[in-house]
């Protein structure tokens, strides 16, 4: 909008200039020929009312007083040549300077005779004035050519000028009101449009799969914006749809791999079971001395595989159970001791720089991750010679950090990302749901959970969580 309004005021301009200097010409090539006729006129008045023979030799006779006087009611000087081109009369007086020529030019005088109309006008420009002057023969009574009646015109354009000046000045006014309207249109146009283009990027920018995203309402839109938010709908709601149906093949699918690892994880004690149940039915003497015996040992033997699947459905309720938020102000320091003295290895060691570091979460929750780190380490160090456990507590700023450190046969690098993972274990036993179960409570807690670790060195895990009143 601002761009028109400038070319346009631009080419009005232009040709404003242009019709007033089209208008300026034709007015002066009137105005010229209006005063040749009038002066013709009078010179052949003149002519007629003469005393003295009408020849070309008398012409400075004829016109000696008459010239003047024709220059007076005219307002228009004029000069009189012979057919040769020599100046006869002029009604410039002589105390003025002369600047009138004495003699055509060939030029004027070839022009003037090979001209249909017989009449010739040179265009000059004198100290950047525009000049004419009109060349037409005075003929006599016979329609003979006697001489050659000379018209000098000086264009005055400074009453012309000044109205283009005062016309482009208003003109100017106009347009650089209608600039600062367009101006002004031009930024709430585009702030209108800009909103709404901001508030559908803004809604891209929130779009996600596993959120539930928000249509996009505006009032009156344009029709390009129309279309681009009826499109930006129509795939959230396609998207929503996708969603869902991710997520149920991703629970299906969830379900289906834990119910494989449940079902595995359950045939490997009902195997034993089952080869010790045939083997005393087949062995079963009521007369035998040692029964008591066998049956103790068979029971025994039930017993053990009975805890394994115990043990094998509390690790699935535990997992699936999500932390408590008891929020108990409790100190660190102190429960973390209190985790391990169900431990009897001789090479597990605690250690605190301080006595008292208090955060708020569950009790058995944190004795659960405590334990949790503890047992895998424990199972990372029953082929090293010296094997050395070392669980420290210690304040880092706004939280309590927790680091249990083996030196045990560490992680494989192919290992670390799915070390977190639920059912992952490089172990021979057990569920993989230790280490997937920490990392739900820790962040449960507003806390995070992090290793390292090297290959026949160790691995060190360190748990953050924050203090009370953090």
């Amino acid at each position: 909008m601002i761009l028109l309004v400038v070319i346009a005021s631009v080419l009005i301009a232009g040709v404003t200039v242009f019709q007033y200097n089209e208008q300026s010409k034709d007015y002066h090539v009137g105005r010229l020929e209006r005063k040749e006729e009038q002066v013709r006129q009078s010179v052949d008045y003149v002519l007629r009312e003469t005393t003295y023979p009408v020849t070309t030799e008398n012409l400075h006779l004829i016109f000696q007083m008459e010239i003047y006087r024709i220059a007076n009611v005219q307002n228009q000087r004029l000069n009189i040549y012979d057919l040769e081109g020599q100046l006869l009369k002029s009604s410039r007086p002589k105390f003025e300077v002369d600047s009138v020529s004495n003699c055509l030019d060939a030029q004027v005088l070839n022009s003037l005779e090979a001209s249909p109309t017989k009449r010739y006008v040179e265009e000059k420009a004198l100290a950047g004035d525009n000049y004419q002057a009109s060349y037409t023969y005075i003929n006599d009574k016979s329609f003979k050519p006697i001489g050659i009646l000379n018209l000098p015109y000086y264009e005055d354009d400074s009453f012309n000028n000044m109205e283009l000046r005062e016309f482009l000045g208003r003109l100017g006014a106009v347009y650089l009101l209608m600039l600062f309207i367009a101006i002004g249109l031009a930024y709430f146009i585009s702030t209108f449009i800009t909103r709404s283009l901001q508030t559908v990027s803004d809604m891209l920018g929130r779009t996600h799969l596993t959120k539930r995203n928000e249509k996009i309402l505006i009032e009156n839109p344009s029709e390009e914006i129309k279309k681009l938010i009826t499109s930006y709908n129509a795939m959230i709601d396609e998207l929503e749809q996708s969603a869902v149906k991710l997520a149920r093949s991703e629970r299906e699918q969830a379900w289906r791999e834990m119910a494989k690892q449940v079902a595995h994880e359950i045939k490997n004690p009902l195997t034993p079971m089952r080869l010790t149940v045939q083997s005393f039915e087949r062995k079963f003497d009521p007369n035998d001395a040692e029964i008591g015996k066998k049956v103790e040992e068979f029971s025994k033997t039930l017993i053990q595989q009975i805890d394994t699947m115990s043990s094998i459905a509390s690790a699935f309720s535990n997992f699936a159970e999500m932390p408590a938020q008891q929020n108990e102000t409790l100190n660190v320091v102190k429960i973390v001791k209190l985790a391990l003295d169900i431990f009897n290895e001789e090479y597990i060691h605690f250690i605190s720089d301080e006595d008292e570091i208090i955060a708020k979460m569950d009790r058995t929750q944190l004795i659960r991750v405590v334990t949790n780190l503890v047992k895998n380490a424990i199972q990372a160090v029953p082929e090293v010679e010296s094997p050395k456990i070392l669980v420290s507590v210690t304040a880092d700023n706004d939280f309590v950090k927790i680091c249990v450190a083996d030196n045990g046969v560490g992680i494989e690098d192919e290992n670390r990302d799915k070390i977190f993972e639920p059912k992952f274990t490089t172990k021979t036993s057990g569920m993989g749901l230790g280490l997937g179960m920490v990392k739900n409570i820790v962040e449960t807690y507003k806390g995070t959970i992090e290793f390292t670790s090297q290959i026949g060195k160790g691995t060190v895990f360190s748990v953050k969580l924050p203090k009370a009143g953090a």
